[in-house]
């Protein structure tokens, strides 16, 4: 998901292929964002920055952050004409578990040529592939994509609460004190933050394995909470997302394909 960088400038335009634009199909009224976002063309968040720095157009005119649009609107980005169709029935959108090694990085292109995660996924005639949240580079394990921008905002944004639960390995002497802290909470640089559990779940000497686990996805936000109280974080997997669990047997590098139940299962879950 491109976010503004820190000197405040927009993020860069998307590079479109020369084949035009699909026609989008809904069957009525709805807000600009969550439409575009539902069929693959972004993320919520990542469009709605595209309507405030103008990218969008409706019918001619610049488009309005929660306006709605319909069948026969015609919508431009950068340029580029999207027709909207009605349909009667839901649009079907796939969703990915991928099993991220480390040394990947999230991000579609990388100006320093290291490996991306997108480079491994199937694929698509139509639409793209949404990242649920991202890992850094130096984290593996589960990472979810999918073809629905609205879905992957609702799984990622904070007012759901979806769990995100992690295997780390933390080199140090870890006390009962800081394991409260943890749970209580800590001040970091961006606000407090706290592991809604941790389990031990074994090691020997000054290396031990944890499950914690958090409603949120701040950058970085589990090393740093562990290097709030002097600890180091050696290894760091995360093994559910939601209902969705790292599956078993999925190696590094491989996808599978979620089936109809285990979708329902991760649309139940942003309900809160």
């Amino acid at each position: 998901m491109n976010r503004r960088a820190e000197s405040g400038k927009l993020p860069q335009r998307r590079k479109f292929t020369s084949r035009p634009l699909h026609a989008i199909h809904c069957a009525g009224p709805e807000r600009i964002q969550k439409l575009l976002a539902r069929h693959g063309l972004g993320s919520r968040r990542e469009i709605e920055q595209w309507i405030r720095a103008g990218r969008v157009r409706v019918n001619g005119a610049p488009a309005q952050l929660g306006g709605c649009i319909g069948p026969g609107d015609v919508v431009e980005v950068d340029g580029r004409r999207l027709r909207l169709l009605r349909e009667e029935k839901a649009r079907p959108y796939r969703v990915l578990a991928y099993h991220k090694p480390v040394g990947e990085v999230c991000s579609r292109d990388d100006p320093r040529g290291r490996p991306t995660v997108f480079a491994r996924l199937p694929r698509l005639a139509r639409g793209r592939w949404i990242a649920v949240g991202r890992l850094d580079i130096n984290t593996s394990g589960l990472l979810l994509f999918t073809t629905d921008g609205d879905l992957a905002n609702r799984l990622m944004h904070p007012r759901t609460g979806v769990e995100r639960e992690y295997a780390v390995r933390v080199r140090g002497e870890v006390t009962p004190e800081m394991l409260a802290r943890l749970r209580r909470g800590v001040m970091l640089e961006d606000g407090e933050a706290a592991f809604v559990r941790i389990v031990h779940a074994g090691g020997r000497g000054s290396n031990h394995w944890y499950h914690v686990v958090l409603r949120e996805g701040r950058k970085r936000e589990v090393r740093r909470l562990w290097e709030s109280q002097g600890l180091q974080v050696s290894r760091l997997i995360r093994v559910r997302y939601g209902p969705v669990a790292l599956p078993r047997g999925l190696r590094a590098g491989h996808w599978r394909e979620l089936d109809e139940r285990e979708k329902r299962a991760l649309i139940e879950t942003t309900k809160g």
